[in-house]
């Protein structure tokens, strides 16, 4: 499996994101430009001593992380809020990627309405609460797709 963080902003939140990544065999791709610097302290500190098992990427920036993968075939899923499915009801393969966008803003409405069909979302239950933690909803749609896969390669 892959995740993807387009531009992400808070170092605490791709730290968590990296030490996911390590705990479940997932490379990790980060699309610039970022919030922060690569050798931020907090980044560190979130990732732990996580960071040197995870198989991450650098991308300058969407187009040519998706230039990279047009010729492969990859699967986006692209999780935002206002999906028409549920991440729930996304069929996710190994080689999948899991995109998600910036804290702030989320990922480009042009991006996602190209992609309407891969376009998920995690429901949301209080109208008061606008999104849940990045690193959460990188969690949570991860572990569906393992589950769905059988959690194959399981420890």
């Amino acid at each position: 499996m892959n995740i993807v963080l387009v531009e992400p902003e808070i170092p605490p939140n791709t730290g968590n994101v990296a030490r996911l990544c390590a705990a479940t065999r997932t490379a990790l791709h980060l699309i610039e430009p970022f919030g922060f610097k690569l050798d931020d302290a907090q980044l560190k500190r979130a990732g732990m001593d996580y960071w040197q098992h995870v198989r991450w990427h650098r991308w300058k920036n969407w187009g040519a992380f998706e230039s990279a993968h047009k010729a492969d075939a990859a699967r986006f899923w692209f999780i935002e809020s206002k999906g028409p499915k549920l991440y729930t009801e996304g069929k996710y393969l190994p080689g999948d990627y899991l995109i998600f966008g910036r804290e702030t803003a989320g990922l480009p409405k042009l991006l996602l309405e190209q992609n309407r069909e891969r376009w998920l979302r995690i429901p949301m239950f209080n109208e008061k609460s606008r999104s849940l933690n990045l690193s959460n909803c990188a969690a949570l749609v991860l572990f569906e797709a393992l589950r769905q896969q059988g959690f194959s390669g399981e420890i």
